[in-house]
């Protein structure tokens, strides 16, 4: 082998990329304005993944931008319109640890708890995101009463909290179906004391009716009885309370000292 081959082979075996190697080519960069009118054009076009590219590197290439603070709140809507939940939580937090008193904030936690509304699942599984969504709805009506979003969010916060109460109802129904009474008893007094407006209160206090009975604690049955049909006197749950303790030689009644007696 000749000195000269020697020597390059010699270069080629200490360099990082090998003797035909070469290093990833530099990003051209691209003007902030141009990326940013391109990224509005896509979004205007319902071309969401191509403005989030052009978004990111907008980001990316000029860190200091002016069009940055926009650009991370059109990050959050492009990822929310095509039903990237996850992806829409992380940039709503990174918009909002940078710019927390930016007018753009009670926006962005519009979407990051309609992302998680997005995800909430039926009662009988876990209701984390309807619990993330409670948290995330109640930060923006609390730090932003006046915004259009803190009004707008009413429906949705309904929907989940009522998820919370179908959770309970759930696995308290679960626990009544295998005599575990006063785990069960537990599950549906968090439904009447802490989920008042859910649509679950009917049912909850009939159940109560039903577990307070299998125990022996006919007062405590009576008042929630007695409760069940002051507040809904119409109801289908307390024609089904009233005859299951008729069938006890027992009527509703309000029993005093009970948990249950100031809710009526």
């Amino acid at each position: 082998m000749s000195a000269a081959v020697l020597l390059i082979t010699l270069i080629a075996a200490c360099s990082p990329f090998g003797m035909f190697g070469s290093s990833t080519p530099e990003e051209p960069i691209v003007p902030a304005e141009e990326l940013y009118s391109s990224a509005v054009g896509n979004m205007e076009a319902n071309r969401y993944q191509s403005a989030i590219s052009d978004l990111e590197k907008l980001e990316r290439q000029h860190p200091y931008s002016e069009y940055n603070e926009r650009a991370k709140v059109m990050i959050t809507f492009a990822n929310f319109r095509t039903r990237k939940w996850r992806e829409t939580v992380l940039a709503a937090d990174r918009f909002l640890a940078l710019y927390p008193q930016s007018s753009e904030a009670p926006y962005v936690l519009f979407l990051k708890g309609s992302a998680y509304y997005q995800q909430i699942t039926d009662t009988t599984r876990d209701q984390t995101h309807a619990e993330d969504t409670i948290d995330t709805f109640e930060l923006l009506q609390s730090a932003h009463p006046n915004s259009r979003y803190a009004r707008e969010v009413g429906p949705m916060l309904l929907v989940a909290r009522d998820q919370l109460a179908g959770k309970e109802m759930s696995v308290g129904r679960y626990y009544l179906g295998n005599n575990q009474h006063a785990a069960a008893i537990n599950r549906f007094r968090v439904v009447v004391e802490e989920h008042d407006q859910s649509s679950h209160v009917e049912e909850a206090l009939y159940r109560l009716v039903e577990a307070y009975l299998r125990l022996g604690l006919a007062g405590e049955a009576q008042t929630a009885a007695a409760v069940l049909g002051h507040n809904y006197p119409s109801s289908e749950w307390y024609q089904r309370g009233f005859d299951l303790l008729q069938r006890q030689g027992l009527a509703p009644q309000m029993m005093a000292g009970n948990w249950l007696s100031g809710r009526a």
